[in-house]
């Protein structure tokens, strides 16, 4: 595994960029997050260039979106946003989707192929959509087939979409939750999409009474099969971000900083790697896992075989990301925050982009960055086929 402080030849400095901070605006606990230091593996910049990808993850905690890319430079460049309560994360070259404390953004980008802003930045992601849920605590979301998005009601302990005039529509819920009420009876948080349909969720526990998640943290998670209901694992440690890659399902058992995969055959947790921190957000990448750690806040996140085994490996918890081996479970890459950022969420590759950017709602380069969507000029074609197609 990496080093838990990295040494002065190990940190790299950032490109400068843009970021964006709300102005005119009442002030909140998002823009006044404080200094934050970040420091990196030797090898990131190429590794996201070597293969096409940046990388978006979430902080909720100081409510911000970061996207990590590699600049024309060969420099590290960084650009956040910031929304509040940023959670559930899902994205690709064209289009992220990201749950707040009380909506759901669509960003869209608006540069089209071989187009650059600053001659630098090859995406530019603007919201477009905010759909209002209200406070439902948004974890993961994903996108069916049908183009529709679905989201982790953690709050109301179900699945759901958004609706055109409630707050959501709720579409599943796990058999042993008896109603649809907002109390956070077992802590519903992770979601596994396949071929684009919900197939597998995370749960903390299997309780029916408000907040009763919290008092089977070290062995009462779960991985449910959202088709058949049934039970895929038991026993595990606040579970988080299920995911479906490689014929596998795999998950992190995060009361034990530990990344794995489900045993088909007797449906146990076979670890792959170990991490020094509190995980949440998964994404996979050809042969690499991408997993974001946290620092364990006090309370809920205390007293579990984390602490243990922190203690065992004599290490201070991280913030930050890892990449790993999917083979091997070896560090390849990573990223790391000290300052005021402590915990990390969600995490999403964005394949075939190289040094993206987004606006943030309340920012002041939104104000006045308009684009205009060009009208559709069909070819000249035989009159007699007039109308026959459009271009």
């Amino acid at each position: 595994m990496s080093k838990d402080r990295a040494s002065a030849d190990d940190i790299q400095t950032i490109a400068p960029e843009n970021r964006n901070v709300p102005t005119d605006a009442a002030p909140t606990a998002a823009a006044e997050a404080g200094s934050i230091d970040i420091s990196f593996s030797p090898g990131l910049t190429s590794f996201l260039a070597t293969h096409d990808i940046a990388l978006g993850f979430t902080s909720y905690q100081t409510g911000r979106l970061y996207l990590i890319g590699h600049g024309p430079d060969e420099k590290l460049a960084l650009h956040e946003a910031v929304y509040p309560q940023a959670m559930g994360l899902t994205g690709d070259a064209s289009r992220i989707y990201l749950g707040t404390l009380t909506q759901i953004v669509r960003m869209e980008n608006v540069l089209s192929p071989g187009q650059r802003a600053n001659q630098v930045h090859d995406k530019i992601y603007v919201p477009r959509n905010l759909q209002t849920t209200g406070n439902v605590d948004i974890h993961e979301i994903g996108i069916q087939d049908n183009g529709k998005i679905i989201f982790v009601n953690t709050r109301f302990n179900c699945l759901c979409e958004p609706s055109l005039t409630h707050s959501f529509k709720p579409i599943w819920k796990p058999d042993f939750i008896s109603q649809l009420v907002a109390e956070d009876r077992c802590h519903l948080n992770g979601l596994a999409m396949v071929d684009g349909k919900p197939k597998y969720v995370s749960a903390v526990s299997r309780s029916d009474v408000v907040n009763g998640w919290r008092e089977h943290r070290n062995d009462g998670g779960l991985i449910i099969d959202v088709d058949s209901n049934a039970i895929l694992a038991e026993g595990l440690s606040m579970p988080h971000s299920p995911r479906f890659h490689d014929g596998r399902v795999w998950l992190l058992n995060s009361g034990t900083g530990e990344l794995g995969w489900l045993d088909p055959d007797d449906r146990s947790f076979v670890p792959l790697a170990f991490f020094p921190g509190f995980l949440r957000g998964l994404a996979f990448h050809k042969d690499h896992a991408f997993v974001t750690l946290s620092k364990p806040r006090k309370g809920d996140f205390e007293g579990l075989a984390l602490d243990n085994r922190l203690k065992e490996k004599d290490s201070e918890a991280w913030c930050g990301v890892q990449i790993v081996s999917q083979s091997s479970g070896e560090v390849a890459q990573w990223l790391r925050f000290e300052g005021a950022i402590t915990e990390l969420f969600d995490i999403c590759v964005l394949p075939g982009v190289q040094n993206p950017i987004t606006l943030g709602p309340n920012s002041v380069e939104i104000r006045d960055f308009l684009t205009i969507e060009p009208p559709i000029i069909s070819d000249p074609v035989d009159p007699a086929a007039a109308g026959s197609e459009i271009r």
